[in-house]
């Protein structure tokens, strides 16, 4: 293209110095245009104006056009087939490097705060509510979110002071709701109250889990308490609790209404409701349907297998410690068993449904996307669900 070109420039100043007039230099510079694009045949070109220098660019720009376009067509190929194999290679990562999980601990003050700022997914006074990170404490002396609320105040430009109404725990991410006004509060908490003795859940959890609990919908039943199990303080399923287990608060009452979404290859999209307020509550309740929540660390521990059947050990010898997954869930989600110590737990607070109060006629349903890793693991998984790309907030009259 170069030589070809540097032809005809030459070949243009001296026809320029032996055409004589204006309109013959227009001429010819009309000519080389229809040249240079191919947009008029070779002999038409040449009637009336058959010069050597002319037959000779014609001859050599056609064919070196040609190898160009070749040349062209070849490195145009060979660059999708490196971006296919990019993308390829990007669909072959775990969650860790696309999109990469959060470590909290890495972020400084300002760059919390900025987040959280970022995460706001309803605000109507006195009310907001965010869509919070795992692994970010409620409350506690050190960094917390309860200790973030002054700064966070002032990032949103609110002239009255924050409070928290409602928070998923410390490792699940989800939606936070936060207040303005304490009145305000109190009137949401008793509605909450009158909700829970009526059995309505107004919370809703998705949780992606190892194991498919059967039946696909149900209500788990089972009291919890606190037990000491070597150096931790879990929290167990009782069974068979006694009336006077109840009196002396030994142990408390729990129900969860869950609901398969979709399945694959012995993993589930679950959601759950829970209608009572205790640690741990969620996943101590879907290991009794003999599955974990993945990412779950501490009660995964309690299933065994054997012959790929799965059972509950006793909560006594279930010691926590890194999750186990079986070699062709870990090709899937393209993680090693040495990596599983990074996996996140995939429970998300995603619909948080407010009652009726005070002068609000009207239920308010607010809801957060899950974080992009776990819709990552969803999509290696082949795990749906439509209900993320409603927006983010709906009313109900």
């Amino acid at each position: 293209m170069n030589r070809t070109g540097g032809f005809g420039r030459r070949w243009w100043s001296r026809t320029q110095t032996q055409t004589q007039g204006k309109g013959s230099c227009l001429q010819m510079n009309q000519i080389w245009k229809q040249i240079w694009t191919g947009s008029v045949t070779r002999t038409a070109v040449m009637h009336g104006h058959s010069c050597f220098f002319i037959r000779r660019l014609v001859t050599d720009s056609t064919s070196h056009l040609s190898s160009a376009v070749t040349w062209y067509d070849i490195q145009l190929k060979e660059q999708i087939q490196k971006h296919r194999q990019h993308l390829k290679k990007d669909n072959a990562v775990s969650i860790l490097r696309n999109p990469g999980v959060l470590v909290l601990r890495k972020l400084t003050k300002d760059d919390l705060l900025e987040l959280l700022a970022s995460s706001v997914v309803y605000q109507e006074n006195p009310l907001i509510a965010i869509n919070k990170p795992s692994g970010l404490p409620i409350t506690g002396k050190d960094l917390s979110l309860s200790s973030l609320l002054p700064e966070l105040q002032q990032r949103l430009h609110l002239s009255k002071e924050l409070h928290i109404v409602k928070a998923s725990s410390r490792d699940y991410s989800g939606l936070v709701l936060l207040s303005t006004c304490h009145q305000t509060t109190k009137h949401i908490e008793d509605a909450f109250i009158r909700a829970r003795r009526k059995k309505e859940a107004f919370t809703s959890y998705c949780a992606v889990t190892v194991g498919v609990p059967e039946p696909a919908e149900g209500e788990i039943s089972v009291a919890l308490k606190k037990q000491n199990i070597g150096e931790h303080e879990l929290v167990v399923p009782v069974f068979h609790p006694t009336p006077g287990n109840f009196q002396r608060k030994e142990v408390k009452k729990a129900v969860t209404r869950y609901k398969v979404l979709d399945t694959t290859d012995g993993c589930a999209l679950v959601q759950l409701q829970p209608l009572a307020s205790f640690e741990s509550l969620l996943q101590v309740h879907l290991t009794v349907k003999l599955c974990a929540v993945l990412g779950d660390h501490v009660h995964s521990a309690r299933l065994g297998k054997v012959l790929g059947v799965p059972f509950c050990l006793p909560v006594e010898s279930a010691i926590p410690r890194t999750q186990v997954l079986d070699k062709s869930l870990l090709r899937k989600l393209h993680f090693d068993q040495k990596q599983m110590w990074k996996m996140p737990l995939h429970l998300h607070l995603h619909k948080l449904l407010i009652p009726p109060f005070e002068t609000k006629k009207s239920e308010t349903v607010i809801t957060g996307a899950p974080p992009a890793y776990f819709l990552r693991t969803l999509e290696l998984l082949g795990l749906t669900m439509n209900e993320f790309a409603e927006e983010n907030i709906t009313k109900r009259k």
